[in-house]
């Protein structure tokens, strides 16, 4: 009798040339995969767990000593702290003794240096999630690091055209609808200008919770114009000057949907112009901040993506795919919740 060994999928992966999504897809008979490749992936499968293959099994100590890594920007964007500290916690519970998360703070917004990091990292790790930043640049350091098996997650941001392992974050889409819907709704059957500010048009999340928000408003609510997309790089300082600008250039502006952070720069404009209590604010992620300025009422709407769901989520789905197991594991899709003043946790 022939003994199987333990393979994992990455190997699997990087044995059949194909990417880490599309080996899951054909050990769960997910469709999506053409005939002939998902035989090829089931005879590789075969011949690496007979020992037919010049690919090592990993070995017993490796797979009680994983070691993952996390890309998040720096900056001034209090979530991405609470995301570090959600991940620690959960990578620090008693189950998941064997496995440790290393975090890297780098520069946010800057293609290069998120290359650069992912192929400086991919060296010596067993496992990468990233905040996407949508470029060639990126795209190719994440392919890179996939055919050399490293799976690669991406994080609150997805990335395009890449063969990254999956995503964990909000239904973007639906988070910029759900904005849309309770602005129109805020607002009821009042004519005006909303204000829309953003971190980057390279970040797909913010991109696609314009398209949301730009849809439902067109769709239901004629009377709200929105103005050009303004870029604030996350940056509370810029989003001040923003604010304070339109305040002044727009005098039927009566709301604002920030997309990205900038929220302490956003409250203070709105506070010194006397206006916190007349314009409807609407923001992402639930912080100190944010929190703060949902009780004091200059804040109408915060939606939030529940980032301790997403650190399990993650940790869970990178451990599963290093270990080579085929058990399914939680959707990586956060849910979309809404908090306001009276229903704060």
């Amino acid at each position: 009798m022939i003994k199987k060994i333990k393979v994992r999928l990455a190997d699997v992966a990087q044995q059949a040339g194909v990417s880490l999504a599309t080996v899951d897809r054909v050990i769960h008979g997910r469709p999506g995969v053409k005939p002939h490749t998902a035989d090829h992936i089931l005879a590789v499968i075969e011949r690496m767990e007979t020992g037919g293959s010049n690919i090592s099994p990993i070995s017993d100590a490796r797979l009680n000593n994983l070691c993952f890594d996390v890309i998040l920007p720096i900056g001034t964007n209090a979530f991405f702290d609470i995301l570090e500290q959600e991940i620690r916690e959960y990578a620090n519970r008693p189950a998941n003794i064997g496995l440790s998360v290393r975090i890297h703070r780098i520069k946010g917004f800057d293609p290069d240096t998120l290359a650069d990091s992912i192929e400086r990292i991919s060296r010596q790790s067993d496992g990468i999630a990233i905040v996407a930043i949508e470029s060639p640049q990126v795209r190719e350091a994440v392919n890179r690091a996939v055919q050399q098996g490293i799976p690669v997650v991406t994080l609150v941001s997805d990335l395009s055209g890449s063969r990254r392992l999956d995503y964990v974050g909000l239904d973007n889409r639906a988070g910029g609808r759900t904005a849309g819907y309770l602005m129109g709704r805020f607002l009821k059957e009042s004519a005006g200008t909303v204000l829309m500010l953003a971190g980057s048009p390279l970040l797909r999340d913010h991109e696609e919770r314009e398209m949301g928000f730009r849809r439902v408003l067109s769709e239901r609510f004629g009377g709200l114009k929105i103005t050009t997309f303004l870029e604030n790089r996350d940056d509370d300082e810029t989003a001040y000057q923003q604010v304070k600008k339109a305040l002044n250039e727009y005098s039927d502006l009566i709301g604002i949907y920030d997309i990205g952070a900038g929220t302490q720069g956003i409250a203070r404009a709105l506070r010194e112009a006397g206006r916190s209590m007349d314009i409807v604010y609407i923001g992402h992620e639930l912080t100190r901040y944010s929190r703060e300025f949902l009780i004091d009422g200059v804040m109408d709407a915060v939606i939030d993506q529940v980032p301790r769901k997403e650190a399990r989520s993650l940790v869970d789905m990178l451990e599963r795919f290093a270990r080579g197991e085929n058990g399914e594991y939680d959707s990586g899709l956060a849910p979309v919740a809404v908090f306001f003043r009276e229903n704060l946790p």
